[in-house]
């Protein structure tokens, strides 16, 4: 797969920026396990043969890009919000706070971030801008993508582990069929999300 970014780091180095991170989020859409987020900077140039958005990738093309990026980039992060915090404050606010602790655990400080999506983490103490299918669009966005999706996949991985019969590793807690029938059979777990429906309706 080809993808051809538009050139929005470049035209922010152009601005006088110099460390651009894009931002993404992972699992904002499941019924069980923690929502990810990751920042990612950038060198100027990089070899991430096939980077795109993740969704679109195979598991074998992320678990590469993963090593990847971890090696060339220029700093960084993956962080969460678990369940407890998803259902505390409801899921967009947890993206956002999973988003802003990736940003801040960066070794080298961003001085811009660039968003996947149209809200912006309000404790972010950097200029920032959203852009709506930014892993489309946008190269560290992409990169952010890949670590985050990557990273919720061996915690839900994880999760399958402790929690069988689910069938976690598999659907990644999304809500599929075979994980609707578990719920049905074995009840919810404490990585389960209460505030989402864990039941179907016939």
């Amino acid at each position: 797969m080809t993808t051809t970014f538009q050139p929005i780091e470049q035209s922010l180095r152009a601005r006088g920026c110099t460390a651009i991170c894009g931002v993404d989020e992972a699992g904002r859409g499941p019924l069980a396990g923690d929502v990810f987020a990751a920042a990612v900077i950038l060198p100027t140039t990089y070899d991430l043969p096939g980077l795109a958005d993740s969704k679109k990738l195979t598991h074998k093309r992320r678990e590469l890009l993963f090593e990847l990026i971890q090696q060339q980039a220029v700093a960084w992060a993956i962080a969460s919000a678990d369940v407890e915090e998803i259902d505390r404050l409801n899921i967009l606010q947890a993206s956002l706070l999973a988003m802003q602790r990736a940003v801040t655990a960066l070794a080298l400080p961003a001085d811009y971030a660039l968003i996947d999506g149209n809200k912006v983490p309000a404790a972010l103490d950097i200029p920032a801008e959203c852009i709506v299918k930014g892993d489309s669009l946008c190269a560290s966005i992409a990169a952010a993508s890949v670590l985050a999706k990557v990273a919720r996949d061996r915690h839900m991985a994880a999760l399958d582990a402790c929690y069988p019969g689910y069938g976690l590793a598999q659907h990644k807690g999304y809500p599929t069929q075979a994980h609707y029938v578990a719920l049905a059979q074995l009840g919810a777990t404490e990585v389960h999300r209460k505030s989402f429906r864990l039941t179907t309706t016939r």
